[in-house]
């Protein structure tokens, strides 16, 4: 499945690599709801799928927080 395997990537980078991932995410995710505005997005559903890859992102980094507790 594709989120597995997409959790296993992330899982295997380290904190500062999943940080940068997390800007990207957040950047896109602007330019999405801005064109989605101003009614040039057409695929409306990659706003759902960048809004739950940045949740994951977010859990990984919090998880690789509290075991390096």
């Amino acid at each position: 499945m594709k989120t597995s395997k997409y959790l296993e990537e992330l899982r295997s980078q380290s904190v500062a690599d999943l940080n940068a991932q997390l800007v990207e995410a957040k950047k896109e995710l602007f330019n999405l709801r801005f064109q989605n505005a101003t009614n040039q997005l057409n695929n409306t559903s990659r706003i759902k799928e960048v809004r739950k890859n940045i949740a994951r992102i977010q859990t990984i980094i919090t998880e690789k927080a509290n075991v390096a507790e």
